[in-house]
């Protein structure tokens, strides 16, 4: 049997105007086809046949290859949500707010198509604080008009000034965003070098620091929250989501839905911390999520991280502490302990052991082995 024939659109923006690309593998008939299509060019940067990008231009494709080849149209007409768990956002406090003279907001169809992606509330804020500094450098100068040669002139800026690499990736992401996502140009900045990523190790804490992080929290809905990070290995964003049915006290297991990368896992329960989950439960009653903020709502990121770091100070910790250092921690200990780097990995949720390998890097087993030079 002959594989179907395909021809797969792509968005091109040639000559400041939105361009249909059409790729395929080599072949008379669809290449004769294309050839025949009005307006058609080609374009030797993409190495693709393109047209205007219109709707009669759509339709005549999709027509002129209807029964002879397949059309994929995947990723023209993609529209993914990002996380459908995350809670809708309304971005009118963008909207809304006071800007200085001259200022220039990001444009309404950023903040419409971040709505839509439904990212989370933090990726949102770096994202417009980081497209509109970037707009601001370029404020006399029309968005579309922008080109790679300007993006890296803002980067090397940004590089001058000592941002650092996270915050230059962010801000990578936030230009692509509008140009690849928002304008539909997948393709216009994808030759823009990135930072080369600083392999840093992990920070973690002794468990004794952890048990006197959970023994300074100020009541049992704080233990509740720290237990569950250091205990089950949880990202903050994943706490934040726990529904109450989503504690499995049969199977003693934690089941994340949805976590990062859109997948679901499950991790282990700690027998003490379902003992003090229990106590939460009947105090609090939450309804829906685990942990609810005021009216029912999600608990809010910044609580969490304001709860791990004033229990570490309370309990005397003269470092910064962060809830991620309580899952860099579980993976650690976990090892130290003996455990199999894959199913720390599982428990974890990473796609690849290569990820989970740097917890080798600062488990004390990896040490305990050499002989002490000194002795």
């Amino acid at each position: 049997m002959k594989p179907q024939k395909s021809i797969t659109l792509k968005h091109l923006f040639i000559n400041k105007t939105k361009c249909i690309g059409l790729q395929f593998n080599t072949d008379k008939i669809i290449q004769a086809l294309v050839e025949g299509l009005p307006h058609v060019a080609w374009s030797d940067d993409y190495g693709l046949f393109y047209l205007p990008n219109n709707r009669s231009n759509l339709d005549l494709i999709f027509k002129t290859f209807y029964r002879i080849a397949w059309v994929n149209g995947n990723y023209f007409f993609a529209e993914k949500v990002v996380n459908e768990n995350n809670p809708t956002l309304k971005l009118d406090h963008y909207r809304n707010r006071k800007l200085a003279k001259g200022y220039r907001a990001c444009p309404e169809s950023y903040l419409l198509k971040l709505e839509l992606k439904r990212y989370s509330s933090n990726t949102v804020s770096n994202y417009v604080s980081r497209f509109e500094a970037f707009a601001n450098y370029y404020k006399d100068k029309d968005l579309i008009d922008i080109n790679e040669i300007d993006i890296r002139a803002y980067i090397q800026c940004l590089v001058k000034s000592g941002k650092s690499n996270s915050y230059i990736n962010l801000t990578i992401n936030s230009i692509k965003f509008y140009y690849e996502t928002v304008l539909g140009m997948p393709n216009r900045f994808y030759s823009v070098e990135r930072p080369r990523k600083t392999k840093q190790l992990p920070n973690v804490l002794s468990k004794e620091e952890i048990l006197a992080i959970i023994a300074h929290t100020n009541n049992i809905k704080h233990k509740c929250i720290v237990g569950l990070l250091y205990s089950s290995g949880l990202r903050r964003s994943e706490l934040i989501h726990l529904k109450v049915n989503d504690i499995d006290s049969k199977r003693m297991v934690v089941i994340i839905k949805s976590a990062k990368g859109n997948k679901d896992r499950i991790t282990v329960l700690s027998p003490v911390i379902l003992k003090d989950l229990q106590a939460y439960y009947k105090l609090y009653r939450p309804e829906t999520y685990l942990f609810e903020g005021q009216y029912g709502k999600q608990y809010s990121a910044s609580s969490i991280l304001s709860i791990v770091k004033t229990s570490a100070e309370k309990a005397g910790l003269h470092k910064k502490v962060t809830p991620h250092m309580l899952r860099h921690s579980f993976a650690t200990h976990l090892l130290e302990n003996g455990t199999d780097l894959r199913h720390i990995q599982l428990l974890l949720g990473h796609s690849s052991t290569k990820t989970t390998e740097i917890y080798t890097h600062v488990a004390n087993r990896s040490f305990m082995e050499i002989k002490d030079l000194l002795s």
